[in-house]
């Protein structure tokens, strides 16, 4: 029940300097005097999800305030609760700030229940299929969230997502995303120039995810039952990740969403398949998304994303105007040309700590929550996810998807029982013009 999320670029590059960026953050004043609803300086965290994407929030969330303790930890599998855990203890700036016990250690499926009862804030980082489960009931017991993305894999999970923000925001809890590029200051910068008219009005968008075999399988073990197979290898199957188009490359969808100013388009057409990536042991995730996605004023979005070993890379995001462009490769940070009457280019230096937009998340999260001014990034965060559901819908049935269709879909992917013994059905390879839009 752990996200581990490989990527060319991973968020493990981030915690070096994830001490550096919260001690500029603290010295620049952004943490205001402790004050939060539990009555208490001490803000007690909780980690639900702890492979290596839970391991990086929560030593992000120990450096982003000081006065915390990392008391809870939940996850359906105890290896990966205690090699996260070791991992934890063994930094050295943050290490003594975690205090989890046996009795605060908790696995199976309804761990998280379990760590919600002895925290005030928590991270949420299981694979994407737990997401609206366990957020409703973060948000029904009254906690503060670090959310990784994406947000569900079906269109009921979204809906569940949205009220569970909208209550959320009737509670005055935080709820931070980890869209991390909304929180990058490079990207900030260049989305204010957007927004402002660096390149007038928008005639097209394209988003582009195009990287080698980004993730390897994990083979059967003697004893492991269907559940705990698919869940030790979730990446590979839709109920779990939503498959990669909506796993990895919603961060390129959220970019666009947020160029568009939270615009989400009214339909969706695209193509996609399994090439190379064909073997049963890659699950019933496909190996390439193309979608075209279209808005109410006409402009379309290109959205590209592919998994092949060997072939060329390509992670960027264009912008077109009537009056410019805007070209964004994704590295760390972002290399930004903007062209035109406009013209502009990033000149961020790779190594300073300022920029890790990872830390910056749980920098803002946690001072919020001291200020008594929650974030609720949680409409747009659904949003987008949504946008990405939306997307595989059409490459899995090649038919047109309408937004309304795929918010009030009836395709619920989760298991019929969640049990470890359980044995789950063959997952089915969707097929064009056969699988059915439900």
């Amino acid at each position: 029940m752990s996200e581990h999320t490989p990527s060319p670029a991973s968020r493990r590059d981030f915690l070096k300097t994830s001490a550096a960026v919260a001690g500029a953050t603290l010295a620049s004043g952004l943490v205001v005097p402790a004050v939060h609803a539990g009555g208490s300086d001490m803000l007690k965290i909780g980690l639900i999800g702890c492979g290596s994407r839970g391991t990086g929030a929560a030593m992000q969330a120990l450096r982003a305030d000081k006065n915390t303790r990392l008391v809870a930890m939940g996850d359906v599998f105890a290896d990966h609760l205690e090699g996260s855990l070791k991992l934890l203890r063994a930094e050295g700036d943050i290490g003594d700030r975690v205090t989890v016990t046996p009795d605060t250690s908790f696995t199976g499926f309804t761990a998280y229940k379990q760590v919600l009862e002895n925290v005030d804030v928590v991270l949420l980082a299981t694979p994407p299929g737990f997401r609206p489960i366990h957020l409703e009931a973060a948000v029904k017991a009254g906690k503060h969230i670090f959310c990784e993305k994406p947000m569900a894999v079906d269109g009921p999970g979204v809906k569940r997502v949205l009220a569970a923000a909208a209550e959320a925001k009737r509670k005055n809890l935080s709820l931070v995303s980890g869209f991390c590029w909304r929180r990058h200051p490079v990207m900030r910068e260049t989305m204010e120039r957007l927004h402002a008219g660096a390149v007038g009005d928008f005639t097209a968008l394209q988003a582009v995810y195009n990287t080698g075999q980004t993730w390897s399988p994990r083979k059967r073990e003697p004893g492991w039952s269907d559940m705990e197979h698919q869940l030790r290898n979730w990446w590979f199957y839709t109920w779990l990740s939503g498959d990669f188009n909506v796993e990895q490359h919603v961060h390129s969808l959220d970019k666009a969403a947020w160029a568009m100013k939270n615009e989400y388009p009214v339909r969706a057409v695209g193509l996609g398949g399994r090439q190379v990536r064909t073997g049963p042991e890659f699950g019933n995730i496909y190996d390439h998304h193309a979608v075209v996605y279209e808005y109410a004023s006409g402009v379309k979005a290109f959205s590209y994303c592919r998994h092949h070993e060997g072939a060329a890379s390509d992670v960027s995001d264009h912008y077109f105007g009537t009056q410019g462009t805007c070209d964004v490769i994704a590295k760390f940070p972002p290399k930004v040309t903007i062209t035109g009457p406009n013209a502009w280019k990033s000149k961020a230096e790779k190594d300073d700590p300022k920029l890790d937009m990872y830390q910056i998340e749980h920098n803002e999260l946690f001072a919020c929550i001291r200020a008594g001014k929650p974030i609720n990034d949680g409409e747009w965060m659904a949003k987008s996810t949504l946008m990405a559901i939306m997307g595989r819908m059409a490459t899995y049935t090649g038919q047109v998807i309408e937004w309304a269709a795929a918010l009030n879909s009836k395709e619920d992917l989760s298991p019929k029982v969640y049990d470890m013994k359980a044995s789950l059905p063959e997952p089915k390879v969707a097929m064009p013009g056969l699988t059915k839009f439900v």
